[in-house]
This record gives structure tokens, sequence and C-alpha cells, in this order.
């Protein structure tokens, strides 16, 4: 057989090994969180965007949260403003909350629509103030048992995801910044793994994908290399407190999100060109799935039902 043949024929290997997934996923939802290098780097860009156009073209309805701390960070040391973190999340000044929200808001956002709508008329940007999408208070935090203020960051403590909904039911992919407004009218900076978890339950989405900078949960980091594959929502709770400060929002929303009802939360590799597809479309998957305490393993595929049309 020629090496032309072999390559169609393993081409058509992953079409079917994926065809079972596709059936079982058509018409759902899926909140995918974007940041990362995936974010920053050019080709790892170019493939995000054409693996959720793919997604949408396959049936399912992609939700994008993202993130942005490189490009904020960078424009705020070009304004000479002092960054500063409290367990891995950013002092907010309203000072810095100007420049958070220009850059996620007017900046990110608008890559993020260009990148996918170079495939066509798909994605559309919106802030979580957009028709009130998130509402949040001002974070607490306690280090050491004293309480710290970390100023315009919030908690989001209402989700109307009445906008996000009208846009998936236009066939549209919504793409979000994580903004949101206080009751008083305040704007917040809210942590998009955060966000993306609370909009993925509000929305009774099937899965929740947060893209990050490594192979997803270490079993026991930094002594192994080894990725946990999956792990149960009780389990992850356990295991919370000895995480390092980086993975421990990814990991809470994960666990926020399969105990509000989400069915499967992931956390892939960001750095792996169409980690997305992996995860979604085969057998093996990348990663580390969390599932709810009901699920001991994930449930595989059945047998892809066609339907009759029958006559009326």
């Amino acid at each position: 057989m020629t090496p032309r043949r072999n390559g169609a024929l393993d081409k058509a290997h992953t079409l079917i090994e994926a065809l079972p997934w596709m059936a079982r996923f058509h018409g759902a939802t899926v909140v995918i969180k974007y940041g990362g290098n995936a974010m920053t780097e050019e080709h790892l860009r170019e493939k995000f965007a054409a693996d959720v156009v793919f997604l949408r073209y396959a049936g399912l309805r992609p939700v994008i949260v993202h993130g942005g701390g490189p490009q904020i960070q960078r424009q705020l040391d070009l304004q000479g403003i002092e960054s500063r973190f409290v367990s891995g999340l950013r002092v907010t000044t309203p000072e810095a909350m100007q420049v958070v929200r220009m850059v996620l808001v007017g900046q990110v956002n608008r890559d993020v629509v260009g990148l996918i709508n170079r495939h066509g008329p798909f994605a559309i940007g919106m802030s979580g103030e957009d028709a009130h999408l998130f509402t949040a208070e001002r974070k607490q935090v306690v280090v050491d048992g004293v309480a710290v203020d970390i100023g315009q960051v919030g908690e989001i403590v209402g989700v109307e995801v009445g906008a996000v909904e009208a846009l998936l039911n236009d066939n549209r992919i919504p793409v979000v910044s994580p903004i949101a407004r206080g009751e008083d009218g305040t704007i917040y900076n809210v942590n998009a793994d955060t966000a993306a978890a609370a909009l993925a339950v509000a929305l009774g989405a099937s899965k929740l994908v947060v893209l990050t900078d490594v192979e997803g949960l270490y079993a026991d980091w930094p002594n192994s290399d080894e990725v946990v594959s999956r792990i149960t929502a009780t389990e992850l709770a356990e295991l919370l407190p000895s995480l390092s400060s980086g993975m421990v929002p990814k990991m809470e929303a994960c666990l926020t999100a399969v105990r509000g009802g989400v069915t499967r939360a992931h956390v892939l590799d960001g750095r792996v060109p169409h980690s997305l597809l992996l995860e979604i479309f085969t057998d093996e998957g990348i990663g580390t799935m969390v599932l709810p305490d009901s699920a001991s393993a994930p449930a595989e595929p059945g047998p892809v039902a066609v339907p009759i049309k029958e006559d009326a």
C-alpha cells in the first residue's frame, strides 16, 4: 500500500473514532477557558481558533471565556503601575482596573474574535458587564488569619445567561471577558477560571475545558511528572490544599463546575496543538478529567443511532 493511501486511511480511522463522540456531544454546550501559552504563541492561537470553529461545525455550542494575564502585565509595566499578587490573585487598584478592563475588553477579546472570524461570521465578543452577565462582590482574602484588601477583585454572585444563550441559539460563538459589575456599579476583575466555571454551571454545560501551561494535574509534583488522568470531586477537594498556587484556581473551577451539575471538567495542556479536539473527539483523551462523585469512570459513547424520518 502506498504511503499516500496509508495517510488517507489514518485520517479515515481518526474520523471514525471521532464519530461516536460527535454523536454524543451534538448540541452540547462546552465552555472553554482560554489562556496561557495557547493565547500568546501565534501558531497555537491560530490552531485554537480553528479547533473552536471545528467544534461549531461538528454540532457543539462552544463558549469561550478568556484570560489575559501576560497582556495585562505588559501594559501595566509600560505604564509604570506596580503589580502585586496575593494568593495567586492580582491586587487591582482603581488605576490598575482601568488597564485590566482596557486590555481584556478592548484588546484581547477583539483579538480572539478576529482569529475565529477568519473562518466565518461566528464569534461575538462581550464583557461580563454586558447585559449583567456577571454580577460580583468584592472578594475577601485571608492570609495567615489576616484579611487582606486586594482591591477591585470580584467574586461572582450572579450570572444572567440570557444574552449568551441568545447568541448560541443564533449559532454564534460567544467570547467573554472576565470583567464583572457590582450592584453599586463598581467594576471588578474576576479570575477567568472562576468566571468560566460560573458560566458553565449557569448554562448547564456538558463540559468545562480549562487550557493551561501544564499537562494536567500532577500526582506528586515536583517528585513525579505523572499526570492524573481522572479524579472525582471528593478526591480533588482533599487534594486542593496541597496544590501549587497557580493550579488552585483551575482545579477549584473544575470542582465548582462538576458540583454545580456540569458533567465533566478537564484541564488540558494548551501548548499541545489541537488539544481541544484530542480531548473531546478521541477515545484516549489528554490531560486531567474531573468527574462528579456519582461517576467513577467516564461513560463511553454508545452506538451511533441514525434517526429515520417517518412519513407523516
